[in-house]
């Protein structure tokens, strides 16, 4: 704050925000945080989660973030992603101005989209993304606003919704009938050494 990068209006809405906060119970303030964060997708503070998913780009994603903190000597702790928002907003806080920008404009359609969701929800929590986008100085497409509405009025967040949502696919629940045996053969195969390898090819391919 003291840097002056923000605004008048959105500095003056962010310190109303944290005065506000200060006289409520720490507990009330934790279950809002919880219950505002970690209760679905959409408000994910994960930023890979709402850039793929659960896809494999996911990992490389992560492994290439990390490799940027540790261009600048700085190693997570095994217990955090670095896709982690607060943590990569920490990481922000060490470059200089113009490169913290950058990297913020960079993650600007999912500080809106983020932001957009909380407001229509009016959660104030949106005050914060607000704040981020400003500090980006980056134009978002109507469009990402627009999905970003749409999402919340055709959410379900009933509880056994939000079961469904998070809920992990069985690893071993495919069609039998479907299965590509002779994949797994091969998979198995590579997997032995060399001599029980050709012997278990003789097997299957019923030699013996």
């Amino acid at each position: 704050m003291r840097e002056g990068l923000l605004a008048k209006k959105p500095l003056k809405r962010i310190r109303q925000w944290l005065a506000e906060n200060a006289e409520r119970d720490i507990y009330d303030l934790q279950e809002h945080y919880v219950d505002t964060f970690d209760r679905g997708r959409g408000h994910c503070l994960h930023l890979f989660e709402h850039v793929h998913g659960d896809s494999r780009e996911r990992g490389q994603a992560m492994v290439d973030l990390s490799e940027m903190y540790a261009a600048k000597g700085l190693t997570i702790n095994q217990a955090e992603l670095p896709d982690y928002l607060p943590l990569f907003l920490e990481y922000c806080s060490l470059c200089d101005y113009h490169q913290a920008q950058a990297l913020l404009s960079e993650i600007s359609h999912i500080l809106v989209s983020i932001g957009t969701r909380l407001e229509q929800r009016d959660n104030h929590y949106h005050i914060v993304f607000d704040c981020l986008q400003a500090l980006a100085k980056t134009k978002v497409d109507q469009k990402i606003i627009d999905a970003a509405i749409s999402f919340v009025q055709a959410e379900d967040t009933s509880l056994a919704a939000l079961d469904k949502e998070w809920e992990e696919a069985a690893a071993f629940d495919g069609d039998p009938q479907q299965a590509d045996c002779a994949g797994c053969r091969s998979v198995a195969e590579e997997m032995l050494p060399t001599e029980r390898r050709e012997q278990t090819v003789k097997i299957v391919g019923g030699v013996q």
